[in-house]
């Protein structure tokens, strides 16, 4: 079982998702789970393997669910009793450890403005790890941001560039200016990044586009720049500005489509 378990996590890892192991690391009493029992959970509830069953693996199980969603591990410990947090009256002792694995989604910000800001707290709902860079305090600072991972003061596009960028990575440019957007897209558009995406009208982005190419950057990886960014589902506000390249970041980050799913599946009526 152990082998299939870790076959199991491997599988999941080399799609680019997370899934927890868990693992018991004392069992005493009347407890169904033995020391060394090992179990991995996958983000909607699935098993494989066991920590003894009942209500326990029950409570481990939600858990572990709620620390793939957070990606955080941490020790867990319950007490058999009536007044513990189980009400359960067997009697004993289990503690463990839930690890989680898979790489972090990672939205790296280049700016902090009235969009960034939208775009960041959108981000953080959907659980991406979320890194701002900017040059400015004032829109560079923790009561701005309080739930980002890093802010990257300075050169937002010295920084970039120092910054290991892999394909669990996406990058969203929207500086304070034209000229900053170009200097931080040099910076990222050799990277390994899943998505790069420049706000900007169509002229601009067609203009700083072409000037890429003059200069002799590889035409491939010019034309996956998303410029100008976002799907075209409406709207003007930061808000909406910010959905629309958050819902391209979801759709290039999960390969997703662009239909909707009442046409995709049809109605209850058309499938009978």
């Amino acid at each position: 079982m152990e082998i299939k378990i870790m076959e199991r996590i491997s599988d999941v890892l080399q799609n680019k998702q997370r899934i927890a192991l868990v693992t018991l690391t004392k069992s005493e009493g009347s407890t169904p789970g033995k020391e060394g029992s090992i179990m991995c959970v996958e983000p909607d509830g699935k098993i494989l393997g066991t920590v003894g069953g009942g209500k326990i693996e029950k409570t481990v199980i939600d858990e572990a669910v709620r620390c793939i969603e957070d990606n955080v591990s941490k020790n867990f410990k319950y007490e058999l009793n009536a007044s513990a947090e189980l009400g359960m009256i067997c009697g004993g002792l289990v503690e463990g450890y839930i690890k989680v694995f898979g790489a972090s989604r990672k939205l790296l910000i280049a700016g902090g403005g009235h969009v960034a800001l939208e775009l960041y707290q959108l981000a953080h709902l959907l659980k991406y790890e979320v890194v701002i860079f900017e040059d400015r305090e004032e829109f560079g600072n923790r009561e701005r941001f309080p739930h980002a991972a890093q802010i990257m003061m300075g050169n937002v596009a010295e920084n970039l560039s120092k910054y290991p960028i892999n394909d669990n990575s996406c990058v969203m440019l929207v500086t304070r200016g034209h000229v900053h957007d170009e200097e931080a897209l040099k910076a990222v558009i050799n990277s390994d990044a899943a998505y790069i995406g420049m706000i900007g009208s169509r002229s601009k982005a067609k203009k700083t586009l072409e000037k890429l190419l003059e200069e002799g950057y590889d035409e491939k990886k010019v034309r996956k720049v998303y410029s100008p960014s976002g799907l075209g589902i409406g709207g003007t506000t930061p808000e909406e500005i910010a959905l629309s390249i958050m819902a391209e970041i979801q759709k290039i980050a999960y390969q997703g489509e662009l239909i909707h799913l009442k046409d995709k599946f049809g109605t209850d009526q058309e499938q009978q």
